[in-house]
């Protein structure tokens, strides 16, 4: 029969490998990112409820400020439009190029014919908010999910109740509490190297914008460190936010700030590698590695998950005793004489 504790990591394994085959990447980060706030929360405020409380209301906020930057974007792209545009024509004339489009509405118009035709983009659209919608869904679900976990620990919560109290069932969701606590515990691990990350990133983003003098520059700050919290997908959003910024002043503003961006974007690379990798105690190109893999597997999600789970089967590895007679002997330096 199969022991608890190997039953517990295939659950483990299975739950990782099923995240990738059913794309439930994303849900899988929005339960390991609410719990750890919870935890931070909790430790501050030394009481579940009022953990909870603030909980809702950062996630109330943060909804609530999507949705009032997806609809000012949404609302002011016509303008933006209308004003980089001209600034594109005349940059595109001196150098004899050719654009297909003059104003918002030729824009448009381009980009349906680019991706296709109508019903095929239509398409295309209602394909996409299906999709965000089973994301939004899911996510959802996840926050509901931690939240219920941090309130209420533990597999078997009614483990008192039992007639046969060392049974085995008991014992299965006691070791895969504990495989789940410590692959949590790698997350927090990794988080706290991405914290020192925001701010690094935060530090670099908010030198060019008061150089360049950016509208809103403080508020693009702040909302540079709170994305840059997660990784990769944060910094892609604070980028798209100060990019559509930068449309609003001048097309030489966009490019130098997609200049900047995509510089500061492949850096992170080596920097998440560098930190992440001194952080759990890692060589860089392993989590290089470990970071491209994940991100061919599951995509983005793999990359914020490859160097939790690189961390995990260390600290695991780590915890298992090799007997001596099975142990490989030190390599033994053999000096090298030159002529």
């Amino acid at each position: 029969m199969i022991t608890p504790t190997r039953l517990s990591y295939g659950v483990l394994a299975v739950t990782i490998i099923l995240a990738g085959l059913l794309h439930l990447g994303a849900p899988l980060l929005v339960v390991l990112f609410s719990y750890f706030a919870l935890r931070q929360l909790y430790f501050v405020t030394k009481r579940k409820w009022l953990a909870l409380i603030l909980f809702g209301i950062v996630v109330a906020g943060i909804a609530a400020a999507a949705v009032y930057f997806t609809r000012a974007a949404i609302l002011a792209l016509p303008d933006v439009a209308d004003t980089s545009i001209p600034s594109a024509s005349a940059w595109a004339q001196k150098r004899q190029i050719e654009l297909p489009f003059t104003d918002f509405e030729s824009l448009r118009q381009a980009v349906v014919s680019t991706l296709g035709q109508e019903a095929h983009y239509l398409r295309n659209v209602a394909n996409f908010a299906k999709s965000t919608a089973t994301v939004i869904v899911f996510s959802i679900l996840g926050i509901v999910a931690a939240a219920s976990l941090f309130y209420k620990t533990g597999l078997d919560p009614y483990r008192g109740t039992h007639r046969v109290k060392n049974n085995l069932y008991s014992v299965c969701c006691n070791e895969v509490s504990t495989r789940f606590r410590d692959f949590y515990r790698s997350f927090a691990t990794v988080m706290g190297a991405q914290i020192t990350i925001s701010l690094i990133n935060t530090l670099l983003t908010s030198i060019f914008l008061l150089a360049v003098r950016l509208p809103h520059a403080p508020l693009l700050i702040a909302i540079t460190f709170l994305c840059g919290l997660v990784p990769i997908v944060g910094n892609l959003i604070s980028n798209t936010i100060i990019v559509f910024v930068a449309l609003t002043v001048s097309l030489k503003l966009v490019i130098s700030a997609l200049v900047f961006l995509v510089v500061i974007h492949k850096l992170e690379y080596l920097l998440n590698s560098k930190i992440i990798g001194d952080r759990i105690r890692n060589p860089v190109w392993l989590t290089l590695v470990a970071l491209i893999i994940g991100e061919r597997l599951l995509g983005i999600p793999g990359l914020v998950l490859a160097p939790v789970v690189l961390n995990y089967l260390r600290v695991e590895m780590l915890t298992v005793e090799v007997p001596a007679t099975e142990a490989p002997s030190p390599a033994i330096e053999v000096p090298v004489e030159l002529p």
